[in-house]
């Protein structure tokens, strides 16, 4: 319970320290975003033996990229970054992304900096849902594991099947590895109202409705996402 606390504080406060720094960012360009998002796709599955299964992408209800995730730390690691998520619309293809930020904390042994690649594929209707409600935190509103890999594997087993959302990160730096166990994702309405220069948009009609008028990189991921589901 006393490490749970402390992660918590800390989650809390790495918000406040870094999430004025990533929204600075984010306004440079978030079209940028979306095309770095692109770059992750594509680098995650142009790679058979890392790839996530074309099927996973097939089922899957929504797509979260993240590029860049920032990590630094010692004893207590704290991860920021910001992404895009989209989701299928009710003709089964990819909608218009929406901003989200991702913050997150660890406790370990564990120091240095890292630039981390983070892709969640969402399972089930519910968890989506959750991120119509503007925030959803992982392992407690939903149920993550880490994903399986290459284009031949199969998520059969139990903790794979009762998950509702998947974890892939694609990782450089110092850091063995990355867990989104505990990170609260957050929508990002400055962000979002920034690509589509339309505030009043609401995240499901963002979502979902494809005649939604969005900047020409959008339709470009939405292409890329339909391919790697298919092929």
């Amino acid at each position: 319970m006393a490490k749970r606390g402390i992660v918590a504080v800390f989650t809390v406060v790495l918000g406040f320290w870094l999430l004025p720094c990533g929204l600075a960012k984010a306004s440079v360009s978030t079209e940028a975003k979306v095309h770095a998002s692109i770059a992750v796709v594509k680098e995650t599955m142009d790679i058979p033996e890392n790839a996530i299964p074309p099927y996973l992408l097939e089922q899957a209800h929504a797509i979260a990229i993240f590029p860049d995730l920032l990590k630094g730390g010692f004893l207590l690691a704290g991860s920021y970054g910001l992404g895009v998520v989209v989701e299928k619309n009710s003709y089964g293809k990819w909608g218009n992304p929406v901003f989200f930020h991702i913050v997150g904390a660890s406790f370990g042994f564990q120091a240095g900096v890292q630039s981390t690649d983070g892709v969640l594929i969402f399972k089930s209707i519910r968890s989506v849902q959750k991120l119509y409600e503007g925030r959803i935190t992982l392992g407690a509103d939903a149920s993550i594991a880490v994903g399986p890999v290459g284009r031949q594997a199969n998520a059969d087993t139990d903790i794979l099947l009762r998950s509702e959302i998947l974890s892939y990160s694609r990782s450089r730096g110092l850091f063995g590895g990355v867990s989104f166990e505990g990170a609260v994702i957050q929508m990002d309405y400055a962000a979002t109202a920034d690509f589509y220069n339309q505030p009043g948009l609401l995240p499901a009609a963002i979502l979902q409705d494809e005649n939604v008028n969005a900047p020409p990189v959008a339709r470009e991921l939405d292409r890329v996402l339909d391919w790697y589901s298919s092929h």
